[in-house]
């Protein structure tokens, strides 16, 4: 049925009754009934966007259109937009038809931010199968025993890696048989893999058909997509129309911003991305939705960030409530925290988890009235929130 409660906030933080008033306009403009970013109440009761992609696939699918448009740039290489879909798509196929993986199955995808990363990332969700990216990064949180620990949990038919992170669990993918690797790009230890693992390198597959189609999949808006783990062996699941919402959202924001400097929505130049978070972060999946959702292309930036995250810290990172998205955060008790203190984040909304991964008392637990608490610490500041840790950390 029709949205009929007013929108929640737009991102950005109040200075000035005439510049409230000026985004209040902007909401009603993009999502009043027959505009492009209309809202509507959904099944579980929460706001979802009327229109737009309901899976990742459909998403992913409208980029096609982009052709030789640049989307992943890594130093001097550049991949177009047309290369990018046939590499995702000939992965999707040889992971369906060679691997015999089917929809549900989960897809492991490690790697440094590389162009791979979002092949392996787009391969998976073309074939149906349910992407678990994992930071790779040399801290306490990747340790062979925590990675191991995710492995159980998940339990993935494929694990797409680089040879970093094989190093590190190569050995504990070998003992639960029957997972086969696909090797981006060597590690340190060239040649040196763990016995008993089934791997073949990407450099030896045959080069993509441009014209050739991914697999016939059709994902629907419930299926599970991508499995988050923040911390420790407990995976948060995202549906296809969750990952569609977050995509929809970064177009949304983008289209706001745009009026908000008195733009029209769509008309400038294609944007270049530069993403300093590792591509597993949700932060970082944000910002490469909203890249392709125009057409722009997407620099990875990790390195620059490598300093701020020695000793395992993490770099803080802020989330704006959107019209179908909204946070709160709460102290050990449950009650809201005034702004500037830390507390647990909430969040509810079309783009939230459904719950964690095979675990239905930590996914009961978890919701309250619709909110799901994550695994975060956060910091109010008005609307929004800066994520600045992991509870228990």
């Amino acid at each position: 049925m029709p949205h009929t409660e007013p929108p929640l906030p737009v991102t950005g933080r109040p200075s000035d009754r005439e510049g409230r008033e000026d985004r209040e306009g902007i909401v009603s403009r993009l999502t009043a009934p027959g505009a492009p970013f209309a809202v509507v109440r959904g099944e579980r009761g929460t706001p979802e966007y009327a229109d737009g992609p309901r899976t990742l696939r459909e998403f992913v699918e409208t980029t096609w259109a982009y052709g030789d448009s640049v989307f992943l740039v890594d130093g001097e290489r550049r991949w177009s937009y047309g290369e990018f879909f046939a590499a995702a798509s000939a992965l999707a196929v040889r992971l369906s038809e060679r691997y015999g993986l089917r929809p549900g199955d989960r897809a492991v995808v490690g790697t440094r931010s590389l162009p791979e990363w979002q092949i392996a990332f787009w391969g998976a969700q073309l074939a149906g199968l349910v992407a678990v990216p994992l930071d790779v990064r040399g801290d306490g949180r990747v340790d062979g025993d925590a990675l191991g620990a995710v492995l159980d949990d998940c339990a993935p038919g494929v694990l797409l890696v680089d040879g970093e992170w094989l190093e590190r669990v190569g050995e504990r993918a070998a003992r639960r048989g029957g997972v086969r690797v696909v090797l981006f790009r060597e590690g340190r230890a060239e040649g040196r893999l763990p016995g008993g693992v089934d791997v073949e390198r990407y450099a030896d597959f045959p080069a993509p058909d441009p014209w050739a189609a991914p697999p016939d999949v059709e994902p629907r808006p419930e299926d599970d997509s991508v499995i988050l783990y923040g911390g420790g062996a407990q995976g948060a699941v995202t549906t296809h129309l969750a990952q569609a919402g977050v995509a929809l959202d970064a177009r949304y924001r983008a289209a706001a911003a745009a009026l908000a400097r008195g733009a029209v929505p769509g008309l400038g130049p294609a944007p270049e991305t530069s993403v300093a978070f590792p591509f597993s972060c949700p932060v970082a999946l944000a910002a490469v939705y909203g890249a392709m959702a125009v057409g722009g292309s997407v620099v990875s930036a990790e390195a620059e960030a490598e300093a701020e995250m020695e000793g395992g810290e993490g770099v803080p990172y802020e989330l704006e409530p959107t019209p179908v998205t909204e946070f709160r955060v709460t102290g050990p008790c449950g009650e809201p925290v005034p702004d500037g203190e830390r507390g647990r984040l909430w969040v509810r909304g079309q783009s939230a988890p459904r719950g964690h991964w095979r675990d239905p008392e930590a996914t009961a637990e978890a919701f309250d009235g619709g909110w799901f608490r994550t695994g975060d610490l956060a910091v109010r500041h008005g609307g929004g929130v800066t994520v600045v840790g992991r509870a228990g950390e």
